[in-house]
């Protein structure tokens, strides 16, 4: 079985194998990170302090602005010439994200995604299909590399031109697909336009990149016929594969191994007790080319360390439920993006997963809009009809949000679909 001793690891043994990772860690980036040996210095703590896992709440957080203020390598632990490749995510703010790694991350990262691959049942006779986009972004190279681990054929298509994607499956036979849901509901519902969902051979999909709800993988299972499992990861830790679901969809397993999660109080930044919510942060501690300590990734989720029907002892992140940085504050109330869309998705029926969130500011007060696009069937009904699908939806989403919302009904077809990450919000207050 892949990765079988590691990924069922005792959890005293894993604790051990993770403190020894860790004071290697700390060591090296004190002796090659200046910025980091910099917050050690201000706390008043060396490498020695560091003597187990239990001591890692001592070290100093880590932020997505320090890389934009060390780009493109100022926080990289090793010289150019022992980095192998080079990731970039662009940020809302301007500079990239950039991110490095040796020939061993390679291979870590390669791992993380073949034991993904493994624990849904992908093997050496499949044929998987990589529909994220390669390039600087990690999605496609991520899940190229954990494919050709588990000696799958893999089918490199990247993202976009829907209708060679269609035909690219039909005529290869691909029997798992790697893309974000977003664009795997795009391609659900050109299938089914195309006529060719009978002859797909599909049976599983990795999808990850963007939040998405329970609701929102049960539409994925419905159009495309498969199974839908939640794969995560992010640039600066790693990329896809930092942690992924098994057969058993009950959360994602951490390769704890190699990064040691903690969900602390984002307000108080205390670590939080097993199973409470708060902010994920994470430790990265075999990472050769760009490690991080405690990395506050601004996802809020919790974390349960009960063993997993599977067998798997590693702790199973469950899946984040918005995150700091993407919550909306609209009239004084939060407003998580993945609020609505779980709202939307049970309304089955009237209308399509296709919508979008305008907000803008009128003479000092907070507007919010939320396009929704209708079914076919709702679109041919009478308008009475749709008025009441408007006003239901409304009132749902009242409840949930606490504030009201202006619920537009718009044709079929008429938001413009995604090929990658889906742009859900327009923030007009920001332009």
């Amino acid at each position: 079985m892949w990765q079988e001793k590691i990924e069922t690891m005792p959890r005293e043994e894993l604790e051990a194998l993770q403190s020894e990772r860790l004071i290697w860690q700390v060591k090296r980036m004190y002796e090659r990170v200046p910025l980091f040996k910099q917050r050690m210095d201000e706390k008043g703590l060396k490498p020695e302090d560091i003597k187990s896992v239990q001591d890692l709440h001592k070290l100093p957080f880590s932020y997505k602005q320090d890389l934009r203020d060390y780009y493109p390598y100022g926080l990289f632990a090793e010289p150019m010439e022992n980095i192998e490749r080079v990731h970039a995510s662009s940020g809302t703010t301007g500079k990239k994200i950039v991110v490095g790694y040796t020939k061993k991350d390679l291979s870590d990262w390669a791992d993380c995604v073949a034991r993904m691959m493994h624990a849904i049942g992908l093997s050496n006779r499949d044929f998987i299909q990589v529909s994220y986009g390669y390039g600087l972004f990690t999605g496609g190279l991520g899940a190229h590399g954990g494919a050709e681990r588990i000696g799958a054929t893999v089918i490199p298509t990247s993202s976009g031109n829907t209708a060679n994607q269609l035909q690219t499956m039909v005529d290869f036979g691909s029997t798992a697909l790697c893309c974000t849901p977003s664009y795997a509901l795009y391609l659900g519902e050109a299938a089914e336009e195309a006529g060719v969902i009978d002859k797909l051979q599909l049976k599983a999909g990795i999808f990850g990149a963007e939040p998405w709800s329970e609701d929102m993988r049960q539409e994925i299972e419905r159009k495309l016929h498969i199974k839908a499992y939640d794969i995560y990861g992010l640039s600066e830790i790693m990329g896809p594969g930092v942690s992924y679901e098994c057969e058993y969809q009950a959360g994602m397993h951490v390769c704890e191994d190699m990064f040691i999660p903690e969900i602390i109080d984002p307000d108080t930044l205390e670590v939080l007790p097993a199973g409470e919510k708060g902010e994920l942060v994470f430790t990265t501690i075999t990472k050769e080319g760009f490690p991080l300590i405690r990395y506050r990734t601004r996802d809020i989720c919790s974390l349960n360390y009960e063993k997993c029907k599977c067998g798997r002892t590693h702790v199973r992140m469950n899946k984040p439920q918005g995150r700091t940085d993407d919550m909306l504050i609209i009239r004084g109330v939060n407003v998580f993006p993945s609020q609505i869309e779980e709202v939307l998705l049970k309304v089955s029926g009237d209308i399509t997963p296709n919508y979008q969130i305008v907000v803008d500011r009128v003479n000092n007060t907070d507007t919010f809009d939320i396009n929704v696009e209708m079914s076919e069937a709702l679109f041919a009904d009478d308008i009475k009809t749709i008025e009441k699908t408007e006003r239901l939806i409304k009132e749902r989403l009242r409840d949930v949000l606490g504030i009201s919302a202006g619920v537009h009904l718009v044709n079929p077809k008429s938001i413009t679909r995604s090929e990658g990450k889906a742009k859900r919000v327009i923030d007009k207050r920001k332009i």
